[in-house]
């Protein structure tokens, strides 16, 4: 036994040892294409150092308590996010799980059997059988107990387990950073759908102050026709244009009901639980400092997902490739068996076992190498769909920092027209009230002021939404440091 327990402790040291090689590539992080400067960042707000913002609560940046209060509930009771959570948990275990695989399995184990004989024949003691018509015409019972303990361990030789860890690893942080993605998402969407409900709010208020402004041009228009000195058709074009304008103020209900409604629901809660009162339009577009391009490698969840995705399928490669080398596993044994409970630890009864075995693949065909080839593709895959995802992040903060300087250079321009329009709506009216002009005049000047207003509202929504935009492509201060490590 001695020379045994010696034997297997060599393989045991020498297994140890050979556990310390780890086969296919070691990661690292896949080159991209970055610039020093974002293209449509000209004039804009650059980030300080100590700055980096929009970080954490972004949103507080509107001053809007009610904004406030929804994007907390988002956090707890949005269920996308609920279910990234679960499966960064699931991933987690799955690390766990790996990595038990490089430890030795102890298992113990007891038994007691009840065992008899009958018609003539004998039982051998000490544990030797049964001859049938051995004896005489008696019966006998033996009662046996047992109680042992054994261990088996398959050594990491060639480190696909530990492979295997790395790639759970990487899998698990790539949920963590799906987490954050679901989190930011979910809360720009929500600010999204919170903008264009006041902005539908603001537009109804207009539309209503137009409707006021059209019901009493009919009226003026009416009173003219009784006098004999308008036409029918100018009555009934002031009545078209008064109902048409109370549609499109209902239809703003309609759409500002639809906007609360999927507010509700990524709030977590049934859209008939979520009342939002009307309110005045109060929102500004903030200013929003942007870094360098390479500080959204670090920012940005979706890419560090994509980068920890490519990491895991590098980590594949190795668990294929250690398939080309022979593994071993060691088992042992020991234990006492017994007829009697009371004596049945004693040396006497003791038993145990040793052993190794190796196995290796000597002829599959081609199987190992297209598993590695496979796992060499999916690599490859990984790391394109990683630059993708770093390119369509580059994309879409240039999209926005075109999208708010352009919006707010027009801003002016929408505020003007709009002042215009407003002042030729009120000319008109008074050349008309005078006789001066036909009802036609009045119409159109009308109809462009409410326009003008209309877009004006629209042009200082869309500012605000390109903001949002640019706060999610950004990362909305979230950083790949957040990452868990284990």
């Amino acid at each position: 036994m001695n020379r045994s327990v010696r034997s297997l402790a060599l393989a045991s040291a020498s297994a140890v040892l050979l556990s310390g090689c780890l086969v296919g590539p070691n990661y690292v992080r896949p080159p991209v294409q970055t610039t020093p400067r974002f293209k449509e960042a000209e004039g804009w707000i650059p980030a300080q150092p100590a700055d980096e913002a929009p970080r954490g609560d972004w949103w507080t940046i509107f001053n809007d308590p009610v904004l406030n209060q929804l994007e907390k509930k988002v956090v707890i009771s949005n269920q996308n996010i609920a279910a990234a959570e679960a499966a960064y948990r699931e991933a987690h275990a799955l690390v766990a799980q790996d990595r038990a695989q490089l430890f030795p399995t102890l298992s113990a184990n007891g038994s007691v059997t009840h065992s008899g004989s009958g018609g003539g024949s004998t039982v051998i003691p000490g544990g030797g059988g049964i001859i049938p018509g051995g004896g005489g015409g008696g019966s006998s019972t033996r009662t046996t107990y047992q109680a042992s303990g054994s261990a088996s361990w398959a050594p990491d030789l060639w480190g696909k387990i530990r492979r295997t860890i790395e790639g759970a690893k990487a899998s698990a942080q790539a949920s963590a950073a799906d987490i954050a993605n679901a989190r930011l998402s979910a809360q720009a969407e929500l600010a999204t759908d919170y903008v264009q409900m006041r902005a539908d709010d603001e537009l109804k208020r207009l539309t209503d102050l137009t409707v006021d402004g059209y019901r009493r041009s009919l009226q003026i228009t009416q009173n003219q026709y009784n006098a004999g000195v308008a036409a029918k058709s100018d009555v009934l074009t002031a009545q078209t244009q008064l109902e048409n304008a109370q549609a499109q103020s209902a239809d703003y209900v309609r759409q500002r009901q639809l906007m609360e409604h999927a507010i509700a629901v990524l709030a977590g809660e049934p859209p008939a639980e979520l009342t939002l009162a009307p309110e005045a339009w109060t929102l500004t577009p903030p200013e929003v400092p942007v870094s360098v391009p390479s500080t959204l490698l670090l920012r940005r969840p979706d890419i560090a997902a994509a980068e920890r995705s490519a990491a895991n399928a590098s980590a594949q490669i190795g668990v294929q490739v250690a398939a080309y080398y022979p593994t071993l596993n060691l088992t042992g044994q020991y234990g006492f068996t017994g007829s009697g409970l009371g004596s049945l630890f004693s040396a006497s009864n003791n038993f145990w076992s040793l052993g190794g075995s190796a196995a290796e693949t000597v002829l599959d065909f081609g199987a190992r190498k297209a598993r590695v080839q496979q796992a060499k593709a999916a690599y490859d895959q990984a790391v394109a769909q990683y630059r993708q995802t770093v390119l369509s992040a580059f994309q879409g903060v240039e999209d926005q920092l075109a999208s708010v300087r352009i919006l707010a250079q027009e801003t002016p321009f929408r505020t003007s027209a709009s002042q215009a329009a407003d002042a030729a709506e009120r000319i008109a009216l008074n050349q008309y009230r005078a006789g001066t002009t036909t009802y036609t005049t009045v119409v159109v000047a009308q109809t462009t002021a409410l326009s003008a207003r209309t877009s004006l509202i629209s042009n200082q929504e869309s500012r605000i939404v390109a903001a949002l935009t640019l706060i999610q492509d950004l990362g909305g201060g979230w950083s790949v440091s957040e990452l868990p490590k284990d």
